[in-house]
This record gives structure tokens, C-alpha cells and sequence, in this order.
């Protein structure tokens, strides 16, 4: 009978526990002579090694045991675990400062101090800094564990400790005032809230916390505590006239927690494979020989493996076009046994032709993978953005406030909804709900509908196309109110504005950052193509500055709805796989996206940039997505700005003809000859066909000539003075 393998969950589970066991071990031989002979050796090897400090041992020993449970990966031994053995190694040599170099490892063979340890590390800086060296760098390396334990730069975690400590100092505040005025206020509580029963204020939050959503059990306690912890940001009631303000600060010292990396699924690394090198190897050799076959001797100097494709780098040999090479791709794609071959010549910033193949298997890149990165956890901007790794496996992170927009396309499953929510999670993990609020446009209903009541959104997803130009309507209106404030207090942008501010009273005067999301611009651009490229255009040349950016994807990068004006104020491009060359011009004004190879395959086209960038995109599950939502629904609920989906564009049906300048002048025309045609309009009034046939086409409709019968000639109803009665 075969035993069944275990999985790889269980057997780290069972390595953790057994470390966790060890660490009990050690620390009951420590402070027990209950333990045996090995218990009372496992003690004498530990007072040896580190003197007084071996009751930090089991400590380490229990953390990494926890860390391998938890984990469930062999990369458990990462920064923060390094730093809490540099911080045990430095507090071991603090521990033997007292005693005399010459005889540290004397008291360290007696178990005192920091045992041997310790005192090799004494001997050594004390011998080359001296005493006062030895406690500077002392307390360096502990500044430095400190920092590795925390995984945030200094700013960050003086930052962190400060909001503890005032947190700390309101709840203590709170409770010695609850503590000592505890009927007085309750007095005073019960008069305010028979007061305020009525206000706006309170109407507004009873709205966003009874919602439909919201568990009937328990609405009344959470609304109560949500009330309490959160300041409901000033959102405009009337678009024209106030505009979106918010607090800067939370109330009552109840700091809104960011989420962390870990809420995400872990990442299981990938194994790495042998026979990769080899594979490699066979396929350098087969790209020289083909290209060799053609009359092109080459030799591959680098190769960069990405998650999605490999490219293989050349520098063309003397006299040798480059277009020679882009031309034998079919070849090339043949002799690779390949699916697609993208050639980029050159590459930029090198002088070299760079060949990408796909990879038989894609390697998935996580985004909480990347937002562990130090580039995500240094970056201060609100709106930071990852969107995946490069070909050589280096996270591009970006931000959207230097876009300043972005023009998402790509065919059905080619991951185009994975990055809106990469792009929309990544912003959660940066910014509160009172520094970035998102307006959600989702016609499909079923992509954006998962962040339905978190606090980020101004006003619930927007499902109903009809109304889609109303809430795009509202951002420009909110564009040109805050416009006229920066114009008040001599700013010039949101970030100067909201530093002015947050210096005068009160301080709930800051601006946030509106994140415009349009999931399908397809389907908007069919029911109110005018309205909607109108209030898209002015929002994308002028908004930047006002702190509102567009985020527009379809997947029909058509010029029906990618338009020339529209591309021409949206210099920032993704590119997904798409089905012809044609579709990839649209969207990034040059081919290469029709050979993408799906499944997050992207090209990236930021501001400013030539040529694009080929990435894998960040991946994140629907799983992900909900305990992200979660977390943060669970800290506040959402103050609806309902002016948003209320403010309703007159809409302009595409089929409305609107009235010509030369419209009367064309009628008299007609009616001085008696006949109806469109050669006599170009003739007499000297303008083209279109022109021409459109004004036959509108009189029409206004009932003043005939409709078209093929060869018969139109019939004109009306006189010249039935004419001057009924439109003058």
C-alpha cells in the first residue's frame, strides 16, 4: 500500500510546529531543572553562546516557527526576521559593555553578559572604535533592526509611531473624560441628539450607514461606532456652488488604518527550473542559425527572462537594415516553433534588436508581490499605481498623477478588468478615504459592482448608462469650482491648495484626488457619443491641475470610440492583446498588440515615451478583492454625494439634425426656382454634396419638400409665405 505524499501546506505546518516545540524546549531548560540531561545541556549551550541574553533565543526560534506556519514557504527567513537577529545580536554586545575587553571572553565563558557571542562581538569593536565607537555603532545596528523589523523607511515609521502615540493619548483622553464627567455628558448627549435629530448632516450619514447591504443585526452598533470615528467628508451638494471638500484629519484620534500587504493571499514562489537554461541555450542557437540561413550572422549577448516572454538581445552586424530583420518575423516565428515573435528594433536606449518569445508557461505576478517592493512602500504619492513587472522581471510602478490620464484597450480576457482592479486596489493601499475618492462608471454591471459601499467612492457605481454623462457632467462642473477656489487663495494646483488649507481653520478644507473610472467607453460613446467626448475632452486638458484623473478602458479600440480628440488629450496607453493591427494603431498609434499573447500581456505606453514597454500584469484575485473591501468597509461606511447621478446633461440623440446657418437661404432658393434638388444647392449657394444633401435632408424632416422616390423628382409643400409664417 502507498503512502500518500504530503501536500506543501502540511508539511510546513508540521516544520513550524516543530520549531515552535524546540523554542518551548529551550525556554522551559531555562528557567526549569524539570527538564532531563538534555534539557539541562540545551541550557548550558545557550547561557554559553549568550550569557544573559539566551532567553531571547527561544523567542527567535518561537517567531521563526510561527513565520514558517504562517508563511508556508521556504523564503520565510526575509528582512524583518534578519532584523530581529541583528537587534538580539547587538542587545548580546550591549550586554557585555560593562566588563573589561581584555577579559570579555572570560565573563563570556561564565554565562555573563552576552556570553560568547556577545563578547566576540565587544572584542571586536571595542579593540577598533573604542568604548564611544562601540555605542555608536551599537546604536546604529539597533536603528537599523528597528527599520528592518518595521519593513517602512524612517519617515514612515516616525510617522506610524507618532499616529500610536497620539491615538494612545486620545483614548486616554476619552477615557479619563468619560470616566469623570460620565453623567455630565451623558446629560448634554441626550439634549445634542434630541437637538440634531433632524439636521442635515445627520440624514446624510443615516442614508450611507442603513443600507441596503448592511446586515440587519447589527446596523444600529455600527453606525453608531462608524459616526463616531469618522468626520463624513463635506461633499458638495450643490456641484456649482461648494464643491468636494474633506477632513485632512480624523476625528476623535480613530486614525483610518491602511490595509497591509498581508491581508493578501500568500505568494507561493515558483520552483526554479533546470532544464530553463537549457532550453534557453537550444533556442539562442536556433534564432543564430536561422538568421544565419538568411545571409545575417548575429551572436546573442543578452537574454532576459521574463514572466511572460523571453527576448533574446543582438547587435546587427555592419550594413545590415533593420527592417531587413522585422521582415523575416514569419521565419523567425516558424523556425521558434512559437505562437507569436515580437521584434523590437531597436531597443530603446540600446543598440541592439531585441526578439521576444513566448515562454511555454506564464509566471503569474502578484500584486502583493509588488507592493511589498520598496519603490511602492517609498513612494509618497496618493496615487500610486502598480501595474506589473517588464521583461527583465523589474516592477514598473508609476503614478497616476504625472499620467495624467490613462487609455486602457484590449479583446475580451485579455485582462484589461484585472488591471482597473490592480490600479484600483493599489490606490486603497495608499490613501484614505478623505485623500482619494473614486467615481466608478461600470455599463457592464458586473466588473466595478465588488466596491459598492467602501468610503473611497463619492457616489455609488454608476450602472445606468443614461446617466453616465450626468455624473461625467458633474466632474466638469467640480473641475471649474475648484478652479475658482485655487483662483481665491492664489494656488495654482491641489497640492499647493490643500497646504494652505491645512494650515487655517477649520481643517476639513482639504481637496481629495478624484479617480474618474470608465469601464466600458464602448458603450457610452453609442448612447451619448457628443456629451460624453465633450465632458472627456475638457476633462482631460484641463482637470490634471484640479486633482481629477480619467481613467477610460474598452474592449473596441475602434476610432468610433477611441476618437482623434480623445487620444490626442490622453497621452498615457495599455495596450492588451488585440485582434488586428489595425485595432493596435488606435490605440497606441503603432503596431505590436495584435502579437500580445493575452492573460495580462501588456504594453505600456506612459507620457512622453516613444516606444512601449512590454509587461506582465499585476494579478489579483476576486477572493483578494473582497477581504480589501472588507477591511475597509468594516472602518467606516460611505457619505454619498447623490448631486452626482442628479445632474442630467439635455442629451442630444445622434440622429438629431440640427438647424444649418444656411437653412433659410437654401429654402429661398428652392422656392424661387420650384424645383428641389441638391445640384441646385451647390450651385447657387456654392457648397459641397454633404452640405448640400444634408439641407434636402432637414427640409425634409421639417415637411417642406417631399421625401425621396428614386427617379421622380421632390415635390415642394409650402409656399414662400407659408414658409415666412410658420419659421420666422
Amino acid at each position: 500500500m502507498l503512502i500518500k505524499p504530503l501536500g506543501e501546506d502540511l508539511k510546513f505546518e508540521i516544520y513550524g510546529l516543530a520549531v515552535i516545540t524546540l523554542a518551548i524546549l529551550a525556554l522551559a531548560s531555562l528557567i526549569s531543572p524539570l527538564t532531563g540531561t538534555l534539557g539541562q545541556a540545551l541550557k548550558q549551550g545557550l547561557v554559553l553562546i549568550a550569557g544573559k541574553g539566551g532567553y531571547f533565543v527561544p523567542v527567535l526560534i518561537f517567531l521563526l516557527g510561527l513565520k514558517i506556519m504562517r508563511e508556508k514557504s521556504q523564503a520565510c527567513l526575509n528582512s524583518r526576521f534578519f532584523g530581529f537577529s541583528l537587534l538580539f545580536l547587538t542587545i548580546l554586545i550591549f550586554l557585555h559593555l560593562p566588563y573589561p575587553s581584555d577579559k570579555a571572553f572570560l565573563f563570556g565563558q561564565e554565562g555573563k553578559g552576552g556570553g560568547l557571542l556577545g563578547a566576540a562581538g565587544f572584542y571586536v569593536l571595542q579593540k577598533g572604535f573604542g568604548l564611544a565607537g562601540s555605542r555608536i555603532i551599537l546604536g546604529a545596528l539597533g536603528f537599523i533592526s528597528l527599520l528592518l523589523i518595521a519593513g517602512m523607511p524612517t519617515g514612515q515609521l516616525g510617522q506610524d509611531i507618532l499616529n500610536r502615540l497620539v491615538s494612545i493619548w486620545h483614548r486616554g483622553g476619552h477615557f479619563l473624560s468619560n470616566f469623570l464627567f460620565e453623567e455630565v455628558v451623558g446629560e448634554e448627549t441626550k439634549e445634542k441628539g434630541s437637538e440634531n435629530k433632524n439636521s442635515p448632516l445627520t440624514a446624510l450619514g443615516a442614508r450611507s450607514v442603513f443600507s441596503k447591504n448592511a446586515p440587519a443585526g447589527d446596523r444600529e452598533p455600527k453606525s453608531a461606532s462608524r459616526e463616531k470615528q469618522y468626520l463624513p467628508p463635506n461633499l458638495s451638494q450643490n456641484p456649482g456652488a461648494k464643491g468636494v471638500k474633506t477632513a485632512c484629519a480624523l476625528a476623535n484620534g480613530q486614525p483610518y488604518r491602511l490595509p497591509a500587504p498581508e491581508i493578501l493571499a500568500s505568494i507561493v514562489q515558483p520552483k526554479s527550473n533546470a532544464a530553463l537554461d537549457k532550453e534557453i541555450s537550444e533556442k539562442t542557437r536556433v534564432l543564430e542559425d536561422t538568421l544565419n540561413n538568411f545571409g545575417i550572422t548575429i551572436k546573442v549577448n543578452r537574454v532576459n527572462v521574463g514572466p511572460t516572454v523571453t527576448r533574446y538581445e543582438f547587435q546587427p552586424p555592419p550594413g545590415v537594415k533593420v527592417s531587413r530583420i522585422v521582415g523575416l518575423a514569419d521565419d523567425i516565428t516558424l523556425a521558434m516553433a512559437a505562437s507569436r515573435v515580437r521584434i523590437e528594433a531597436p531597443i530603446p536606449g540600446k543598440a541592439a534588436v531585441g526578439i521576444e518569445i513566448p515562454n511555454r508557461e506564464i509566471s503569474s505576478v502578484y500584486l502583493r508581490e509588488l507592493i511589498e517592493t520598496k519603490e511602492f512602500a517609498s513612494s509618497s504619492s496618493r496615487l500610486t499605481v502598480v501595474l506589473g513587472r517588464d521583461i527583465a522581471g523589474t516592477p514598473i510602478i508609476t503614478d497616476l498623477s504625472k499620467m495624467p490620464h490613462l487609455l486602457i484597450a484590449g479583446a475580451t480576457g485579455a485582462g484589461k478588468s484585472v488591471c482597473i482592479n490592480t490600479l484600483i486596489s493599489s490606490i486603497l493601499f495608499k490613501a484614505t478615504p478623505d485623500e482619494v475618492k473614486f467615481l466608478l462608471i461600470d455599463p457592464k454591471m458586473v466588473e466595478l459592482t465588488i466596491y459598492s459601499d467602501i468610503p473611497h467612492l463619492i457616489s455609488p457605481v454608476v450602472t445606468n448608462v443614461k446617466k453616465t454623462a450626468g455624473a461625467l457632467h458633474w466632474a466638469v462642473k467640480e473641475m471649474e469650482h475648484r478652479y475658482e477656489l485655487f483662483a481665491a487663495c492664489g494656488a495654482k494646483d491641489i497640492t499647493r491648495y490643500n497646504e494652505i488649507m491645512c494650515k487655517l481653520p477649520p481643517e476639513n478644507q482639504c481637496l481629495p484626488f478624484i479617480v474618474v473610472i470608465i469601464d466600458e467607453l464602448a458603450d457610452l460613446m453609442m448612447i451619448a457619443p457628443n456629451e460624453v467626448e465633450d465632458a472627456i475632452c475638457r476633462l482631460a486638458q484641463m482637470a490634471r491641475a484640479a486633482g481629477i484623473h480619467l481613467v477610460l478602458a474598452t474592449q473596441r479600440p475602434s476610432v468610433d470610440v477611441i476618437t482623434g480628440l480623445i487620444k490626442a488629450n490622453i497621452p498615457s496607453r495599455i495596450s492588451f492583446a488585440v485582434t488586428s493591427q489595425m485595432d493596435s494603431r488606435t490605440i497606441l498609434d503603432m503596431g505590436g498588440a495584435e502579437k500580445l499573447v493575452g492573460k495580462g500581456d501588456m504594453l505600456f505606453l506612459p507620457i512622453g515615451a516613444s516606444k512601449p514597454v512590454r509587461l506582465q500584469g499585476a494579478f489579483l484575485t476576486d477572493k483578494d478583492i473582497t477581504t480589501l473591501t472588507n477591511f475597509i468597509k468594516e472602518q467606516m461606511s460611505p457619505v454619498f454625494n447623490e448631486e452626482v447621478t442628479l445632474v442630467q446633461p439635455e442629451l442630444k440623440n445622434n440622429n438629431e439634425k440640427q438647424d444649418d446657418e444656411l437653412f433659410p437661404q437654401a429654402v429661398n432658393v428652392l422656392l424661387e426656382n420650384g424645383n428641389a434638388s441638391v445640384s441646385l444647392l451647390q450651385r447657387r449657394l456654392r457648397i459641397g454634396y454633404s452640405r448640400a444633401a444634408r439641407l434636402i435632408d432637414l427640409m425634409e424632416d421639417k415637411g417642406i419638400v417631399s421625401t425621396y422616390e428614386g427617379n421622380k423628382p421632390r415635390t415642394i409643400l409650402v409656399n414662400k409665405e407659408q414658409f415666412n409664417q410658420k419659421y420666422h
